[in-house]
C-alpha cells in the first residue's frame, strides 16, 4: 500500500491575504490488482494552459486518468514497491493501463508489460527509493534526487531493489511536431 501524501494548497482569503485554502491527506489515489505493487496520487490538475488560479474547488475528483488533460497538466506521485518478476510475467500491461484510459498507450510485445508512451512532456524527480527506467532497448538506474525530463518516449518503471521508490510527475499535454 502506497504512502499517504499530505496536500497543501495555498490561495487567498476573502480580503486578499496568502493563506492555505486545503490540508489534508490526497484522496485521488489509484491502486488495482492489475498492476500490483504501484499507486498513483493526483495532486492536482488543470483543464488548461496558462492554468487558471484561485480554484478554491478540488480538481481532482473523479476518475484518475494517465494522461492529463488536454491543453492541461497533472501533478501527481506514483510508488512502485519492489517487483516480483514471476508475478510480473503474468500481468496484463493493456488491462491494467485501460483502466486508467490508456490501454491503446501500451507497446504490444514489449520487454515489460507496462511499457507505454504518453502524448506530453512528463517532469520526474525521484524522491525516494531507486527504480530502473526501461527505454526500447536501454535501461537505466535512477535514485532519489534524480530528474528525467521524458517526452513521448516507450518506457517503463521497474523497481528491482527492496524498498519502495516514489516519483513525483507533472505530466503537461504536448504535441508532436
Amino acid at each position: 500500500m502506497g504512502r499517504t501524501i499530505r496536500r497543501v494548497v495555498t490561495g487567498h482569503d476573502e480580503n486578499g491575504m496568502a493563506t492555505v485554502i486545503m490540508d489534508g491527506t490526497a484522496k485521488c489515489i489509484l491502486q488495482r490488482p492489475n498492476r500490483p505493487g504501484v499507486t498513483l496520487t493526483n495532486l492536482w490538475q488543470v483543464e488548461r494552459t496558462p492554468a487558471p488560479m484561485e480554484s478554491h474547488a478540488d480538481p481532482v475528483e473523479g476518475p484518475l486518468i494517465l494522461q492529463p488533460p488536454k491543453n492541461g497538466s497533472v501533478f501527481r506521485i506514483v510508488q512502485f514497491d519492489p517487483e516480483d518478476p514471476d508475478q510480473l510475467a503474468t500481468l496484463d500491461g493493456k488491462a491494467a493501463f485501460a483502466e486508467m484510459g490508456a490501454g491503446a498507450n501500451v507497446v504490444e510485445g514489449a520487454r515489460h508489460p507496462f511499457m507505454h508512451r504518453t502524448d506530453s512532456i512528463d517532469y520526474a524527480v525521484i524522491l525516494t527509493g531507486e527504480i530502473y527506467m526501461l527505454m526500447d532497448e536501454d535501461e537505466y538506474l535512477l535514485k532519489a534526487g534524480d530528474t528525467v525530463v521524458q517526452q513521448g518516449t516507450n518506457h517503463a518503471w521497474s523497481n528491482r531493489g527492496t524498498e519502495s521508490c516514489q516519483i513525483a510527475f507533472v505530466l503537461v499535454d504536448a504535441v508532436k511536431t
